[in-house]
């Protein structure tokens, strides 16, 4: 598979609270990950975000849905790009406050660089979690 297709294969299993289960294959071992995002400040590798993801989608905002607008790949820096929103309602425990029925829709981009083996090497991740949090009513 190209680096692209792994890349995508990546985002889809992430961003459907898939767990590291279905995202390690696509990630090189002990691949950073980075997000200048409040909830997100204390996670500085791909497979504990993807562990996050997991939790947040699949526990506290159960349901969860996201609507890819681009995807891009610069073979030059070996760089994959999306950009999507994530449609969440806080239903489920967890988050700081019990559950607010309120929901998002969110903005974010993934930079995903890969290496020689077509795998994820590093990642960051651009979102404006107190958006988010303010529309979830966290804040």
């Amino acid at each position: 598979m190209t680096a692209f297709e792994n890349a995508r294969k990546f985002f889809e299993a992430c961003d459907a609270a898939e767990g590291w289960s279905a995202c390690k294959d696509y990630v090189a071992d002990g691949a950073p990950f980075v997000a200048q995002s409040e909830p997100l400040a204390d996670i500085n590798t791909v497979k504990a975000y993807c562990e996050w993801m997991a939790g947040f989608g699949t526990v506290t905002v159960p349901g969860a849905t996201y609507d890819l607008h681009s995807s891009s790949y610069d073979e030059e820096t070996k760089t994959a790009v999306f950009f999507a929103t994530y449609h969440a309602r806080h239903t489920g425990e967890g988050g700081p406050v019990p559950p607010t029925g309120k929901e998002t829709h969110t903005h974010y981009v993934y930079l995903l660089t890969m290496n020689a083996d077509n795998k994820v090497a590093s990642m960051v991740k651009v979102w404006n979690a107190p958006w988010a949090m303010k529309e979830l009513g966290w804040i």
